[in-house]
């Protein structure tokens, strides 16, 4: 698939959704690649802030006025001063395919030199099938120039559809805060080429900041939780929407890949400042990874909202008595749900569910 067929086929499509706090010069950079596309931006933070973003991108911009005037009473599921408001623009896309990206994240190269187009890579891995169930020891066999390699089962090649694509980070690594103290220099300069299916069974730490999945598909398992002002608990978002949409997906029968698309991350956050963010997440997910391991859903269970009710019932019952915080998360996840069957309703979409800030 070449730059303009991607383009050409699937900018209907696709949203491109971006949390900010900030002036979105860095959509200069990935102009190339991104003008063709729909932008969904979430404005974070003081909603009487202006936020500029540079002419000639096609965007809707929603602040905390828009969330809490289309929400309603459900607008509290959605976070406030953390990344993970930017599952507001999950609710309110209604195109099939989403990519998100960070404001601190650029068009990485790769080792020959070339501008990666990272958005047109996540396509590449959700357009073709995943193998979760027996691993391809030349990685993802849809790639070019590869394939099943000897031994591969015959039954299993036609592969499942894929829910998500988890690209990487060039420069400065995704580290929690204890390895970035001790590793304040580290940068990762490692290109790796390669794209790959996470096995099923197998959980994985999701960063949100290099992205993509099929909304139809897993989009209702994509709750960034609830972190930032008012909660205990920062920089598990999309950790916890990672442990959530796999276990799900393997329920489902989907896939979820990782490797390609590289990105440039720019700047490493304060350590500091983000090891009182996680600290709790740091000791909390020693119980967590256990609990989703022996997540089991019912077969009653045959879409994402209903594996995700289920899926709360179990955080609440297994997971209240570790930190009251899980039953109000619980709560939530049912809120979410909630808001997107009304946001998302068979008939055509609401009229009122449009940004102040909207620009065409």
């Amino acid at each position: 698939m070449s730059e303009t067929g991607a383009t050409a086929i699937l900018k209907e499509e696709v949203d491109i959704v971006i949390p900010t706090i900030r002036n979105l010069e860095f959509l200069e950079k990935w102009r190339a690649f991104f003008e063709p596309y729909h932008l969904i931006i979430v404005q974070d933070g003081d909603p009487s802030k202006v936020i500029k973003v540079p002419e000639g991108f096609d965007y809707e911009l929603y602040n905390r006025n828009d969330i809490n005037r289309i929400l309603g009473p459900k607008a509290h599921c959605i976070s406030f001063k953390d990344s993970a408001c930017r599952c507001f623009g999950f609710l309110l896309s209604k195109k099939k395919y989403i990519f998100t990206i960070d404001d601190d994240c650029f068009v990485a190269k790769d080792p020959s030199g070339k501008e990666i187009n990272a958005l047109e890579q996540h396509l590449k891995n959700l357009l073709t099938p995943s193998t979760p169930f027996f691993f391809n020891t030349l990685y993802d066999p849809f790639r070019e120039g590869t394939d099943f390699v000897r031994g591969y089962p015959f039954s299993l090649r036609e592969g499942v559809p894929t829910a998500a694509s988890h690209g990487l980070w060039l420069n400065v690594p995704d580290y929690d805060a204890p390895t970035q103290l001790v590793k304040p220099l580290e940068r990762n300069t490692r290109y790796v080429d390669a794209v790959m299916t996470i096995p099923k069974g197998t959980l994985f730490p999701m960063c949100g900041m290099n992205l993509a999945f099929n909304r139809e598909l897993i989009g209702p398992a994509m709750y960034f939780g609830l972190m930032g002002e008012g909660q205990p608990i920062g920089r598990y978002d999309d950790m916890w929407a990672g442990w959530c949409m796999k276990v799900i997906s393997d329920h489902l029968g989907l896939g979820v890949k990782t490797g390609l698309p590289y990105i440039w991350h720019s700047k490493a956050s304060n350590p500091f400042v983000n090891l009182k963010k996680e600290y709790k997440g740091i000791y909390w997910q020693e119980e967590l990874i256990p609990f989703f391991q022996s997540v089991s859903l019912p077969k009653e269970c045959t879409t994402a909202q209903k594996c995700y009710v289920e899926l709360s019932k179990q955080v609440r019952a297994k997971l209240g008595k570790v930190d009251e915080y899980f039953n109000k998360l619980a709560d939530t996840m049912v809120t979410w749900i909630e808001a997107w069957e009304e946001l998302n309703p068979s008939g055509p979409p609401k009229s009122d569910a449009l940004p102040n800030g909207s620009a065409k």
